[in-house]
């Protein structure tokens, strides 16, 4: 569906003529036949591009019924688009490398560039930019230049699976140069889909010509079988991160149910918290009535303290994120974290018990 430009909008026209003007078939003159207008974004602003269409006048040439084009259309956009190339790169740069949403990239859009598309038209171009960048990376001569210099190659493959009950994504990266080889999903975890990748990486390789010098995986039985098989005596090693995982396995479990016995003593925050709303409601109509009849004027006494409720509340805050802390990993076990927050909270409560400065309501706090 074309775009609908609002009528007050501002164009830059272009007119682009066809560059070779000579009928290849009989050698005469082409002539313009016929306009074509588009307009698309650019980050320039709109542009309204004005092509001039071309044919040869000799009725009994076989190049009369061809239109010709201006070649220049491509270099903008591409045909049908309604954004100019540096739009589309901008958006597929802010996407991959910056990693922004797509509601981030539509506010930018609009707010900055005055560029108003729709989500749908953002995430289509997106998917047409991983398309390109995809092939890109496949392209022969773009691989073969990237590792002319390099004899050895050092492969790692994986498996992703983006949802539960869908397909696995299995990828297979290079590492010196940092390079996605191929990706391919497959349906079956099965030895012999799997050595499929592992034929089709021996022969890049091949391709390339380059040598395996070592395979990481996390050592799953398909992945050392198939290794084994298309690629004999080359080095495999366990991946470090799914090491670290399996190891850390038994203390994350440890630390989980730790979490899970921190929170059944940490109980009653909701009950507090329905305590102390009422009172802060009345704390901030005494203040608003107070400021009322002082007239606005500013007072050179020292700010009060916060009221007793107030505080009540940013504690039971301060709780509830603690408990709702599930990240950290096993160098950094959240329950560990979770202990050494709430002691601190704790502590902080027995000061401003023990300053008796009239704070908190209840002493029995379910820390």
């Amino acid at each position: 569906m074309a775009h609908s430009w609002p009528s007050e909008t501002a164009f830059t026209r272009r007119v682009l003529d066809v560059e070779d003007r000579i009928c290849k078939a009989c050698g005469r003159r082409l002539h313009v036949c016929a306009h074509r207008e588009r307009r698309l974004f650019t980050l320039q602003g709109p542009w309204q591009l004005v092509l001039k269409l071309r044919h040869c006048p000799e009725a009994t040439c076989v190049g009369h019924g061809q239109t010709v084009s201006p070649e220049a259309e491509t270099t903008i956009s591409m045909p049908w688009w309604s954004m100019g190339w540096d739009v589309f790169a901008w958006i597929g740069h802010r996407r991959l490398a910056r990693h922004w949403s797509v509601p981030q990239i539509r506010g930018e859009l609009r707010d900055s560039l005055g560029i108003d598309l729709s989500e749908d038209a953002i995430e289509k171009n997106i998917r047409r930019y991983q398309t390109m960048l995809a092939a890109r990376h496949q392209d022969p001569e773009l691989l073969r230049a990237a590792y002319a210099n390099s004899s050895a190659v050092f492969l790692t493959i994986d498996g992703l699976q983006p949802e539960k009950g869908h397909e696995t994504l299995y990828v297979v990266r290079e590492l010196g140069q940092k390079r996605v080889w191929f990706a391919e999903p497959l349906l079956s975890s099965s030895e012999e889909e799997i050595r499929r990748l592992f034929v089709r990486a021996r022969e890049m390789a091949a391709a390339l010509n380059q040598n395996v010098s070592c395979w990481m995986s996390d050592k799953q039985e398909a992945f050392v079988k198939g290794i084994a098989a298309e690629f004999p005596g080359v080095p495999h090693r366990y991946c470090q991160n799914h090491f670290l995982r399996d190891v850390a396995q038994p203390v994350l479990e440890q630390d989980s149910h730790a979490k899970v016995r921190m929170r059944s003593k940490v109980r009653g925050l909701r009950a507090i918290e329905r305590e102390a709303l009422p009172q802060r409601r009345q704390d901030q109509e005494r203040a608003s009535e107070v400021a009322a009849t002082g007239g606005g004027q500013v007072s050179s006494q020292p700010l009060p303290s916060p009221p007793a409720a107030e505080v009540v509340l940013e504690y039971c805050a301060a709780v509830r994120g603690i408990l709702n802390d599930d990240q950290g990993g096993p160098l950094h076990p959240p329950g560990i974290r979770m202990a050494e927050a709430l002691t601190d909270v704790h502590q902080s409560l027995q000061r401003n018990l023990a300053a008796k400065k009239g704070g908190l309501p209840r002493t029995n706090w379910p820390v």
